[in-house]
Protein backbone atom coordinates (compact mmCIF):
# COMPACT_ATOMS: atom_id res chain seq x y z
CA UNK A 1 0.00 0.00 0.00
CA UNK A 2 1.38 3.21 -1.18
CA UNK A 3 2.04 6.18 2.20
CA UNK A 4 -1.22 7.50 3.29
CA UNK A 5 -3.50 8.92 0.94
CA UNK A 6 -2.21 11.43 -1.29
CA UNK A 7 -0.70 9.74 -4.02
CA UNK A 8 -3.44 6.86 -4.62
CA UNK A 9 -6.07 9.94 -4.42
CA UNK A 10 -4.02 12.04 -7.26
CA UNK A 11 -3.55 8.57 -9.38
CA UNK A 12 -6.98 7.19 -8.89
CA UNK A 13 -8.48 10.87 -10.46
CA UNK A 14 -6.35 11.33 -13.39
CA UNK A 15 -7.18 7.75 -14.31
CA UNK A 16 -11.06 8.28 -14.26
CA UNK A 17 -10.76 11.45 -15.66
CA UNK A 18 -9.11 10.07 -19.04
CA UNK A 19 -11.20 7.15 -18.71
CA UNK A 20 -14.36 9.06 -18.73
CA UNK A 21 -12.71 11.46 -21.66
CA UNK A 22 -11.96 8.19 -23.39
CA UNK A 23 -15.26 7.16 -23.54
CA UNK A 24 -16.51 10.19 -24.30
CA UNK A 25 -19.26 10.89 -21.29
CA UNK A 26 -20.02 13.87 -20.48
CA UNK A 27 -19.24 14.70 -16.59
CA UNK A 28 -23.02 15.70 -16.35
CA UNK A 29 -23.77 11.84 -17.43
CA UNK A 30 -21.19 10.31 -15.53
CA UNK A 31 -22.25 12.39 -12.03
CA UNK A 32 -25.90 11.25 -12.72
CA UNK A 33 -24.53 7.41 -12.94
CA UNK A 34 -23.59 7.69 -9.78
CA UNK A 35 -25.62 10.28 -7.96
CA UNK A 36 -23.40 12.99 -6.88
CA UNK A 37 -23.33 16.56 -7.43
CA UNK A 38 -21.23 18.19 -10.14
CA UNK A 39 -18.73 19.63 -7.48
CA UNK A 40 -18.34 15.71 -6.05
CA UNK A 41 -17.28 14.45 -9.31
CA UNK A 42 -14.79 17.29 -9.85
CA UNK A 43 -13.54 16.61 -6.83
CA UNK A 44 -12.97 13.05 -7.54
CA UNK A 45 -10.58 13.84 -10.70
CA UNK A 46 -9.31 16.42 -9.11
CA UNK A 47 -7.69 14.36 -6.60
CA UNK A 48 -9.73 16.98 -4.07
CA UNK A 49 -9.91 14.88 -0.67
CA UNK A 50 -13.25 13.98 -0.04
CA UNK A 51 -15.05 10.52 1.24
CA UNK A 52 -14.95 8.22 -1.51
CA UNK A 53 -16.92 5.34 -1.93
CA UNK A 54 -15.43 2.57 -3.99
CA UNK A 55 -18.96 1.60 -5.28
CA UNK A 56 -18.93 4.89 -7.46
CA UNK A 57 -15.24 3.80 -8.69
CA UNK A 58 -16.56 0.70 -10.15
CA UNK A 59 -20.16 1.86 -11.36
CA UNK A 60 -17.81 4.70 -13.55
CA UNK A 61 -15.48 1.86 -14.78
CA UNK A 62 -18.80 0.22 -15.92
CA UNK A 63 -20.42 3.58 -17.48
CA UNK A 64 -16.30 4.22 -19.13
CA UNK A 65 -16.26 0.26 -20.35
CA UNK A 66 -13.07 0.12 -18.84
CA UNK A 67 -10.78 -3.14 -19.01
CA UNK A 68 -11.11 -5.56 -16.10
CA UNK A 69 -7.59 -5.06 -15.03
CA UNK A 70 -7.61 -1.19 -15.25
CA UNK A 71 -10.73 -1.43 -13.08
CA UNK A 72 -9.06 -4.36 -10.56
CA UNK A 73 -5.82 -1.58 -10.46
CA UNK A 74 -8.32 1.79 -10.13
CA UNK A 75 -10.78 -0.47 -7.22
CA UNK A 76 -7.61 -0.62 -5.26
CA UNK A 77 -6.55 2.95 -5.87
CA UNK A 78 -10.00 3.86 -4.08
CA UNK A 79 -9.46 1.77 -0.88
CA UNK A 80 -5.58 3.10 -0.42
CA UNK A 81 -6.91 6.47 -0.88
CA UNK A 82 -9.27 5.92 2.17
CA UNK A 83 -6.42 5.53 4.27
CA UNK A 84 -5.08 8.24 6.38
CA UNK A 85 -1.64 9.69 6.67
CA UNK A 86 0.13 10.31 10.35
CA UNK A 87 0.03 13.93 9.31
CA UNK A 88 -4.46 14.14 9.45
CA UNK A 89 -3.66 13.54 13.20
CA UNK A 90 -2.39 17.01 13.11
CA UNK A 91 -5.11 18.85 10.48
CA UNK A 92 -5.48 21.52 13.08
CA UNK A 93 -2.21 23.08 12.82
CA UNK A 94 -1.71 22.09 9.43
CA UNK A 95 -3.15 24.61 6.77
CA UNK A 96 -5.24 22.78 3.98
CA UNK A 97 -3.16 24.14 0.90
CA UNK A 98 0.23 22.55 3.31
CA UNK A 99 -1.09 19.75 4.16
CA UNK A 100 -1.48 18.35 0.31
CA UNK A 101 2.36 19.12 0.50
CA UNK A 102 2.95 17.24 3.32
CA UNK A 103 0.99 14.69 2.03
CA UNK A 104 3.31 14.39 -1.18
CA UNK A 105 6.14 14.90 0.26
CA UNK A 106 5.68 12.08 2.66
CA UNK A 107 5.14 10.08 -0.68
CA UNK A 108 8.14 11.18 -2.80
CA UNK A 109 11.03 9.04 -2.62
CA UNK A 110 13.20 12.01 -4.49
CA UNK A 111 13.05 15.86 -3.53
CA UNK A 112 15.18 18.76 -5.49
CA UNK A 113 14.39 22.37 -3.07
CA UNK A 114 15.71 25.38 -3.97
CA UNK A 115 15.93 28.25 -1.21
CA UNK A 116 16.60 31.52 -1.20
CA UNK A 117 15.46 33.35 2.32
CA UNK A 118 14.68 30.33 4.70
CA UNK A 119 16.54 27.23 4.90
CA UNK A 120 14.50 24.53 3.94
CA UNK A 121 11.93 22.77 6.31
CA UNK A 122 13.75 19.60 5.89
CA UNK A 123 16.96 20.57 7.22
CA UNK A 124 15.74 23.31 10.31
CA UNK A 125 16.34 22.72 14.21
CA UNK A 126 13.74 23.45 16.36
CA UNK A 127 14.87 26.79 17.21
CA UNK A 128 15.04 28.30 13.78
CA UNK A 129 11.45 26.93 12.67
CA UNK A 130 9.83 28.42 15.88
CA UNK A 131 12.00 31.77 15.54
CA UNK A 132 10.42 31.21 11.73
CA UNK A 133 6.39 30.49 13.38
CA UNK A 134 6.77 33.69 15.60
CA UNK A 135 7.71 36.06 12.58
CA UNK A 136 4.87 34.70 10.51
CA UNK A 137 1.77 33.85 12.97
CA UNK A 138 3.12 36.22 15.58
CA UNK A 139 -0.89 35.59 17.34
CA UNK A 140 -0.66 32.11 17.42
CA UNK A 141 -1.29 30.11 20.17
CA UNK A 142 1.35 28.24 21.70
CA UNK A 143 0.08 24.83 21.43
CA UNK A 144 -0.11 25.59 18.02
CA UNK A 145 3.61 26.78 17.51
CA UNK A 146 4.74 23.10 19.26
CA UNK A 147 2.05 21.69 16.91
CA UNK A 148 3.73 22.85 14.11
CA UNK A 149 7.44 21.80 15.35
CA UNK A 150 6.22 18.14 16.16
CA UNK A 151 4.73 18.44 12.47
CA UNK A 152 8.20 19.35 11.45
CA UNK A 153 10.35 16.23 13.46
CA UNK A 154 8.15 13.82 11.74
CA UNK A 155 8.90 15.08 8.30
CA UNK A 156 12.73 15.02 9.22
CA UNK A 157 12.36 11.55 10.11
CA UNK A 158 12.02 10.30 6.18
CA UNK A 159 15.84 11.30 6.28
CA UNK A 160 17.17 8.45 8.30
CA UNK A 161 13.89 6.14 7.48
CA UNK A 162 15.63 3.20 6.04
CA UNK A 163 11.71 1.67 5.09
CA UNK A 164 10.66 4.26 3.44
CA UNK A 165 13.74 6.03 1.79
CA UNK A 166 14.16 9.88 0.46
CA UNK A 167 16.77 11.01 -1.55
CA UNK A 168 16.85 14.96 -0.79
CA UNK A 169 19.05 17.48 -2.97
CA UNK A 170 19.12 20.79 -1.98
CA UNK A 171 20.24 24.20 -3.34
CA UNK A 172 20.28 27.45 -0.88
CA UNK A 173 21.03 31.08 -2.22
CA UNK A 174 24.02 31.84 0.72
CA UNK A 175 22.13 34.65 1.77
CA UNK A 176 19.68 32.40 3.17
CA UNK A 177 22.75 31.34 5.53
CA UNK A 178 23.64 34.64 6.71
CA UNK A 179 20.00 35.78 7.48
CA UNK A 180 19.97 35.62 11.16
CA UNK A 181 16.78 33.75 12.32
CA UNK A 182 15.97 33.45 16.10
CA UNK A 183 19.81 34.61 17.38
CA UNK A 184 23.25 33.97 16.62
CA UNK A 185 23.22 30.83 19.31
CA UNK A 186 20.28 29.85 17.26
CA UNK A 187 21.74 30.20 14.01
CA UNK A 188 24.80 28.65 14.92
CA UNK A 189 23.08 25.51 15.95
CA UNK A 190 21.30 25.51 12.87
CA UNK A 191 24.17 25.97 10.39
CA UNK A 192 25.92 23.34 12.40
CA UNK A 193 23.12 20.76 11.92
CA UNK A 194 22.68 21.70 8.54
CA UNK A 195 26.18 20.63 7.86
CA UNK A 196 26.05 17.62 10.10
CA UNK A 197 22.84 16.32 7.88
CA UNK A 198 24.46 17.09 4.49
CA UNK A 199 26.59 13.89 5.47
CA UNK A 200 23.91 11.56 5.79
CA UNK A 201 24.63 9.30 2.06
CA UNK A 202 20.91 10.26 0.78
CA UNK A 203 21.37 14.39 1.17
CA UNK A 204 22.92 16.54 -0.93
CA UNK A 205 23.81 20.32 0.35
CA UNK A 206 24.94 22.65 -2.04
CA UNK A 207 25.00 26.49 -1.56
CA UNK A 208 25.03 28.83 -4.48
CA UNK A 209 27.52 31.71 -3.19
CA UNK A 210 27.19 35.55 -3.60
CA UNK A 211 30.08 35.60 -6.18
CA UNK A 212 27.82 34.04 -8.57
CA UNK A 213 25.67 37.56 -8.66
CA UNK A 214 21.89 37.80 -10.09
CA UNK A 215 21.28 34.15 -11.87
CA UNK A 216 18.27 32.98 -13.05
CA UNK A 217 16.75 31.13 -10.39
CA UNK A 218 16.61 34.09 -8.43
CA UNK A 219 14.00 35.49 -10.99
CA UNK A 220 11.64 32.01 -10.34
CA UNK A 221 11.55 32.35 -6.50
CA UNK A 222 12.16 29.64 -4.17
CA UNK A 223 10.23 25.83 -5.37
CA UNK A 224 10.19 22.09 -4.26
CA UNK A 225 10.34 19.30 -7.01
CA UNK A 226 8.79 16.03 -5.68
CA UNK A 227 9.32 12.59 -8.13
CA UNK A 228 7.96 10.07 -6.89
CA UNK A 229 8.51 6.61 -6.84
CA UNK A 230 7.74 4.18 -9.83
CA UNK A 231 4.23 2.75 -10.01
CA UNK A 232 3.97 -1.37 -10.88
CA UNK A 233 1.57 -0.65 -13.57
CA UNK A 234 4.16 1.95 -15.10
CA UNK A 235 1.86 4.22 -17.09
CA UNK A 236 0.02 4.79 -13.57
CA UNK A 237 3.40 6.39 -11.70
CA UNK A 238 2.53 10.11 -10.62
CA UNK A 239 4.46 12.18 -12.97
CA UNK A 240 6.61 15.20 -10.64
CA UNK A 241 5.31 18.11 -8.94
CA UNK A 242 6.55 21.14 -8.51
CA UNK A 243 5.21 23.02 -5.22
CA UNK A 244 5.38 27.05 -5.00
CA UNK A 245 4.55 28.67 -1.60
CA UNK A 246 3.11 31.57 -1.92
CA UNK A 247 1.64 34.60 0.62
CA UNK A 248 -1.82 34.04 -0.53
CA UNK A 249 -2.12 30.54 -1.73
CA UNK A 250 0.17 27.98 -2.99
CA UNK A 251 1.02 26.97 -6.34
CA UNK A 252 1.08 22.89 -7.49
CA UNK A 253 2.38 22.34 -11.17
CA UNK A 254 2.34 19.52 -12.67
CA UNK A 255 2.47 19.73 -16.72
CA UNK A 256 5.18 18.56 -18.55
CA UNK A 257 5.88 21.81 -19.89
CA UNK A 258 6.25 23.19 -16.38
CA UNK A 259 8.27 20.51 -14.75
CA UNK A 260 10.74 20.89 -17.93
CA UNK A 261 11.08 24.41 -17.13
CA UNK A 262 11.92 23.86 -13.47
CA UNK A 263 14.03 21.10 -14.90
CA UNK A 264 16.25 23.33 -16.26
CA UNK A 265 16.08 25.76 -13.94
CA UNK A 266 17.87 22.89 -11.84
CA UNK A 267 20.21 22.39 -14.23
CA UNK A 268 21.47 26.09 -13.98
CA UNK A 269 21.97 25.42 -10.21
CA UNK A 270 24.15 22.52 -10.29
CA UNK A 271 26.36 24.87 -12.39
CA UNK A 272 26.13 27.84 -10.15
CA UNK A 273 26.51 26.11 -6.83
CA UNK A 274 29.29 24.84 -5.08
CA UNK A 275 30.16 21.36 -4.86
CA UNK A 276 29.35 19.58 -2.04
CA UNK A 277 32.40 19.81 0.30
CA UNK A 278 32.80 23.30 -0.44
CA UNK A 279 29.47 24.06 0.49
CA UNK A 280 30.00 22.07 3.81
CA UNK A 281 32.99 24.32 4.54
CA UNK A 282 30.89 27.49 3.42
CA UNK A 283 28.78 26.25 5.96
CA UNK A 284 30.76 25.91 8.70
CA UNK A 285 32.46 28.94 8.22
CA UNK A 286 29.70 30.98 8.11
CA UNK A 287 28.34 29.15 11.63
CA UNK A 288 32.07 30.72 12.94
CA UNK A 289 30.62 33.75 12.02
CA UNK A 290 27.62 33.64 14.86
CA UNK A 291 29.92 32.76 17.36
CA UNK A 292 31.40 36.47 17.61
Amino acid sequence: MMTGSTLPRRLLARELRKAREAANVSAEAARTEIGVSKQTLWRMENGIPIRLNPLFVKRLCEVYAVEPELTGILMTLAEEAKSKGWWHAFDGAIPTNFGVFVGLEDAAHRIISYQTTFLPGMLQTQEYRRAMLWIEYPNSPTEDVEATINIAELRQARLRDDANPLTLDVFIDESALRRPCGGPDAMLAQLRHLAATAELPNVSVRIVPTTAGTYRALTVGTFVLLEFPPHPTGYLTEPPVVYAQGFTGDLYLERPEEISAYRKVCTDLKRLALGEAESHTLILDIAEEFKK
